[in-house]
């Protein structure tokens, strides 16, 4: 289940509010976000179909994506980190990849201390959202 692979939180905030706070909380950890999909529209535009307002934040740290990356160029086949917000009743959800999960076993290890740091930062930014 991929659930068991995620950081996550709910938030007592309207979808806009928490999308606002989520890139501001990853800003805040060093991440920018390289891209924004908007699952709704997308899905809108290219079958027709509603859907619930949900949005997948591509974050990315350059320092950390750079030191991944210099430990093993197939790295990139996981970056950006992937971090989701969606509508869920009356407030939100957010869940953000565990880079550690997704890496498994990691032999080389500069790799397993930028996954270990990429986890650290990500669950800072998820524990942060509810203060």
């Amino acid at each position: 289940m991929i659930v068991e692979r995620a950081l996550q939180t709910r938030l007592d905030l309207p979808y806009e509010q928490a999308v606002e706070r989520v890139v501001e909380a990853l800003k805040k950890e060093g991440f920018g976000v390289l891209t924004q999909i908007d699952v709704q529209a997308t899905l809108k535009k290219k079958l027709g179909a509603d859907f619930r307002r949900y949005v997948i934040l591509g974050a990315c740290n350059p320092p950390l994506a750079h030191r991944a990356l210099q430990a093993d160029l197939k790295i990139g086949l996981l970056l950006p980190c992937n971090v989701i917000v969606y509508e869920e009743g009356e407030g939100s959800v957010v869940a953000a990849v565990d880079p550690m999960s997704m890496l498994g076993e990691v032999e080389d290890p500069e790799l397993a201390e930028v996954s270990r740091e990429a986890r650290s930062r990500l669950e800072r930014v998820i524990g942060s959202l509810g203060q």
